[in-house]
């Protein structure tokens, strides 16, 4: 592609955040009707670079060149206008409004104050034929499942006209289903001469998709590679700077008894139709049990039971042989269950308070930490700074905010938080969704050293590679309904897929 005109070239880009430097003399260049992966750990500065492509910041020093011409960008209205769209992790939706209300937001249809929707529903049809992004107008944003939104947020792009798309860890959220559509979606794109930035940690993803791959470390390139004459190894070496290990060794142990037991769950979603049918799971001390199952089949209502957040409409959970009472944490808590919820920003921590304050956050009224509502200081404080060693979340302190803090290390000091009591039940939801290679390698060690140490988890994810990796049992939920179980050892991945899919056999 090096005959070709770049349609983007970013050249020496520096940007600081205060001591920190983001970006260091980064040089970058995007081709016409390639998709060019941009991969990283987390804080490698993929996001930060790309920011600055879209005119969220400005660069302290470099130049930016768009379709041969020098440019600054000072918003994205700027980016805009030329044709770079860029899709966040964290859509930019209003759930109230209809999927063509948020479409045609900030754009110029119609006379006047009026918006002329008749003309904007016919180009979104046209847009939706031409590229296979089939949604209905007239939904409402919180109706849709997170693979919907992400199509209406590619539309929104393509509404707009753009030509350079940036996608911010795009399958991050994403079913293997809903990942095979985007990356039709994509090749459409490309195919038409547009070009794609792909920024993701999920290396079988970027070999499948990418043309391209250009690697960043601590705000750095450290090396570019036609994906064709790569392989994951040599990107995941490459990303962490030192060899990383393949296969996670994990020993074989007999099972415990019972410390978590799902008896005839029964629950509704958010739409009052049911989500979880009938489902009994007994997990074990010194096992893992792996929940897969496609996006959208119960997991995230099953996950909320357990951790206090929705009541079911029928049946029990038992923890360590004491009853949980629905509807509350603190019943979770109280029965010594590890809690990792998929959403680590929304649900797990709370983002503007401290690292330390997240810590102590579940047991700030132990007696270990107060005493007649005074808190204990320098206990808390000792406390926070042996897990911040222990789990080795980088951080500039305990009193430092959470939001400062990257996607891995925020993982981990929900990991600290939780493990530190050494739970009898770990329920992990999601719980290497949006971390690098780094990181998840670091998360699933600590799975199995609970699991060692003889706590029973229940791992639900959507990763099979994770579910495969990790299980000692795996179980398929579909349509709220458990398909089967099977040993982590003798699983086939087609007998999970089919599985997966409801197909019964």
């Amino acid at each position: 592609m090096d005959d070709k005109q770049p349609v983007v070239r970013l050249s020496g880009i520096t940007k600081r955040f205060l001591d920190v430097i983001a970006s260091n003399n980064i040089s970058f260049d995007l081709y016409p009707g390639e998709i060019c992966a941009l991969l990283g750990e987390n804080g490698a500065g993929k996001t930060t670079l790309m920011n600055i492509l879209f005119g969220y910041y400005a660069c302290d020093e470099g130049d930016i060149f768009i379709k041969g011409e020098k440019v600054h960008l000072s918003a994205p209205k700027d980016a805009i206008s030329r044709g770079i769209g860029m899709i966040h992790q964290h859509f930019a939706l209003v759930p109230s409004q209809t999927v063509l209300e948020n479409i045609v937001i900030g754009t110029a249809t119609g006379k006047g104050i009026f918006l002329d929707l008749k003309s904007a529903r016919k180009q979104l049809l046209d847009l939706q034929n031409r590229f296979g992004l089939q949604i209905d107008p007239d939904a409402r944003i919180w109706t849709l499942s997170v693979g919907e939104q992400q199509k209406v947020e590619i539309l929104k792009a393509l509404y707009r006209d753009v030509d350079i798309l940036i996608m911010d860890e795009p399958t991050a959220v994403l079913a293997p289903a809903e990942t095979e559509d985007l990356f039709k979606t994509l090749r459409i794109l490309v195919g038409e001469g547009r070009s794609v930035v792909f920024i993701s940690h999920k290396l079988n993803e970027v070999m499948d998709i990418s043309d391209r791959i250009v690697v960043l470390r601590a705000g750095q390139v450290v090396a570019q590679r036609r994906t064709a004459e790569t392989d994951a190894r040599e990107l995941a070496n490459l990303m962490v700077g030192r060899e990383l290990l393949e296969n996670i060794e994990k020993k074989s142990l007999n099972a415990g008894r019972p410390v978590l037991e799902i008896n005839n769950l029964n629950a509704l979603n958010d739409k009052q139709v049911p989500a979880l049918k009938n489902v009994n799971l007994v997990i074990h001390q010194y096992e893992i049990l792996g929940l897969a199952g496609i996006s959208g089949n119960g997991q995230r209502e099953l996950a909320e039971i357990l951790f206090g957040l929705r009541r079911p409409t029928a049946g029990s959970v038992v923890i360590n042989g004491k009853q949980l009472k629905f509807g509350s944490p603190t019943s979770a808590i109280n029965l010594k269950m590890g809690r990792i919820p998929e959403d680590r920003i929304d649900t797990g921590l709370m983002m503007d308070l401290s690292v330390e304050e997240n810590i102590i956050l579940e047991n700030h009224r132990s007696a270990r930490f107060q005493h007649f509502g005074l808190m204990k200081s320098a206990i808390i404080r000792r406390f926070s700074d042996e897990l911040i060693a222990a789990y080795g979340i980088k951080t500039a302190g305990r009193e430092a905010v959470a939001k400062s803090l990257s996607g891995g290390n925020l993982q981990k000091v929900m990991l600290a938080r939780e493990l530190a009591g050494q739970p009898a039940a770990v329920v992990a939801a999601q719980p290497t969704r949006g971390l690098d290679v780094g990181a998840m390698a670091y998360i699933h060690q600590r799975i199995i050293q609970e699991r060692d140490r003889g706590a029973g988890i229940l791992l639900i994810s959507e990763d099979l590679d994770e579910v495969f990796n990790l299980s000692d049992r795996i179980v398929v939920l579909y349509e709220g309904e458990l398909m089967g179980v099977a040993s982590g050892e003798s699983a086939s991945r087609e007998q999970i897929g089919l599985w997966m899919s409801g197909v019964h056999n």
